[in-house]
């Protein structure tokens, strides 16, 4: 008997890209997704609209099948969402979507022989009662290959996805808007009195708006300033109504007891055709405790060493006294000794 479990595996969706439905077979699947046109590959890397209510678009994307033998691709949409790495994901094949990736009607396969392409047509429709703003679904191909075990009476079913990103901004207001909470720091002690510590800020962002965002901003504290994204990290994208967790460590921090400085956001909003929406920034205040105990033992220790090397010097100073009182006193008892010797000899 066999047993089958679909897993959905989906990549990013953000560019046209391309994967293999089972590295272990020879004549593995292998295939591409990639915004088109009626005539085939367009140049996009994702696919965007803005549409009123109740409009519907005709769209298209090219799958190639890369691989040596004919496949039958399964095409499906769902909703879209950013995980917590920044990429670009859809719901998996057993979740129900209840936004954007409702909108898409698409074929439900397609067959295509080896080495060829073929360019599948997919409308968007909104539904009347949308709400304005940004509205996202993935769109993708998918092969189902089946893993048995070493008995080969189990076998598992794995769902390959390759698709693209699809981005409905429903006309309207359009109004960016975000919020920063959970905002908390904690600071790390080096336990080398003559090393700095770490000082680590958590917080999270979330888009109140109706339009997605970049998160970008600054941390500045204790004379130091870190910007978020760094270089070369990947932009954090955030969806109506996603929240993202955010980490930000800065070392070299000396402890100075108490810390106190702003975390700055400032989000970036911008249309579809490029222009930058308007988003407000937020500061928000940042402290920490930080003690500086291998510090404040090294400050104790020398001043221990210092109180006990006074100690000494007035405890030989005392000794020193009284040897000299001790000395001062015999001399007056051996001088009174003799005064008395001579008065006797005088008298006799």
């Amino acid at each position: 008997m066999t047993a089958v479990a679909l897993l959905a595996a989906l990549g990013s969706l953000a560019l046209p890209s391309s994967a293999l439905a089972d590295d272990a077979q020879a004549d593995a699947v292998s295939w591409s997704v990639s915004p088109a046109d009626d005539a085939g590959a367009d140049g996009r890397v994702a696919i965007e609209h803005e549409l009123d209510p109740g409009e519907s678009v005709e769209e298209h994307v090219l799958v190639r099948n890369l691989g040596a033998s004919d496949v039958v691709f399964s095409l499906s949409a769902a909703d879209g969402f950013y995980t917590e790495a920044g990429r670009f994901d859809m719901l998996a094949s057993d979740q129900e979507s209840t936004g954007a990736g409702t909108w898409i009607a698409i074929p439900d396969d397609v067959e295509i022989p080896a080495g060829g392409s073929a360019v599948i047509p997919f409308t968007i429709t909104v539904p009347e009662n949308a709400e304005p703003g940004d509205h996202a679904a993935g769109v993708a191909a998918s092969v189902i290959s089946v893993k048995t075990d070493d008995a080969g009476t189990t076998g598992v079913g794995v769902e390959s996805r390759v698709g693209v990103k699809v981005i409905t901004r429903v006309a309207g207001a359009i109004t960016p808007a975000f919020a920063v909470g959970g905002v908390q720091a904690d600071f790390r002690v080096e336990a080398n009195p003559f090393e700095a510590g770490e000082l680590t800020v958590t917080f999270d962002v979330e888009n109140t708006g109706n339009a997605r965002m970049d998160t970008a901003g600054t941390l500045s504290i204790a004379g130091q300033q870190v910007a978020f994204p760094t270089e070369g990290q990947r932009p954090q994208v955030l969806l109506p109504g996603e929240t993202r967790s955010f980490t930000l460590t800065m070392t070299g921090v000396w402890p100075l007891v108490f810390l106190a400085g702003d975390l700055t956001v400032a989000p970036v909003a911008a249309s579809l055709d490029g222009d930058t929406l308007a988003v407000e920034s937020s500061t928000t205040q940042v402290t920490a405790w930080a003690m500086p105990w291998p510090q404040l033992l090294v400050v104790a220790g020398v001043a221990l060493l210092v109180f006990a090397l006074l100690w000494n010097r007035i405890r030989s100073r005392r000794r020193v006294e009284d040897l000299i009182s001790q000395a001062v006193e015999r001399g007056r008892e051996e001088a009174l000794a003799v005064s008395d010797h001579d008065r006797e000899k005088v008298a006799g």
